[in-house]
């Protein structure tokens, strides 16, 4: 299986500390460092799911270093501040855009921080007829020939009433709800209930889900249930992570 995978990334790090007081010089909590980690996030996320998934990847992303800093509570797992540095980035270069023929996928992660415009997803959905698109912008009918679009319930809430004048989309989108499963083609597909300990980058790893069952069985009802199975393994782990 060989796909490529489109998008905006970052840089993903989360520091753990212990919270024991609150400052005395503000309403906010002091939190001590005790560990960290660090990964690809956002685009790079998709790619590092997908190459455990089996699949050869290749990635078109932005060069500079947009970072989502977290800093969470060890005990709780609760994140008590989040800090994001260089959040824009410049747009791809459309000459990377073309003869992509040779892929089984191509997966559009488009996290509005500059890299692709809709023009750019628009032409990648034209010129072939197998991309899976997960975008934060409006949609329209620049993203109609698209062959799946994966949004989640608050941008599905934004999106509700421009949907219904664009009916090509209605048949293509898929909305993930958390705990409440997601919603395709009217049909509810629950999603059993596990402890969460951390719901980051668990948009990634269903989208990679999806497109890596879909590649195989050419089944979307059945890539949408293995994609809530690999979403269900990831959020029981601590920060963004791999199935």
């Amino acid at each position: 299986m060989k796909v490529l995978v489109i998008g905006d990334s970052c840089k993903d790090i989360f520091i753990y500390g212990d919270i024991d007081r609150i400052s005395p010089e503000a309403p906010v909590p002091i939190l001590k460092p005790t560990n960290s980690t660090e990964n690809g996030g956002m685009a790079k996320n998709v790619e590092a799911n997908l190459k455990v998934m089996g699949c050869e990847v290749d990635l078109i992303t932005n060069l500079n270093d947009i970072v989502k800093k977290r800093y969470v509570d060890d005990k709780s797992n609760q994140m008590v501040l989040r800090v994001d540095e260089n959040d824009s980035c410049e747009r791809v270069d459309s000459y990377l855009l073309i003869k992509l023929y040779e892929y089984d996928a191509i997966v559009i992660s488009d996290y509005c921080k500059g890299f692709l415009h809709e023009e750019d997803i628009e032409f990648v959905c034209n010129t072939y007829k197998n991309a899976f698109v997960d975008t934060k912008k409006m949609l329209g009918g620049w993203i109609k020939n698209a062959l799946f679009i994966k949004i989640n319930h608050r941008e599905h809430q934004k999106n509700f009433e421009r949907i219904p004048n664009y009916p090509e989309l209605e048949d293509k989108i898929i909305v993930t709800r958390g705990r409440d499963g997601c919603i395709f083609r009217n049909k509810i597909f629950p999603v059993k209930e596990v402890p969460v300990k951390d719901v980051s980058g668990a948009g990634d790893t269903f989208l990679a889900g999806l497109v890596s069952e879909y590649i195989k069985s050419g089944n979307i009802a059945k890539s949408i249930k293995f994609a809530q199975e690999c979403t269900t393994k990831v959020v029981q782990k601590h920060g963004v992570a791999t199935i």
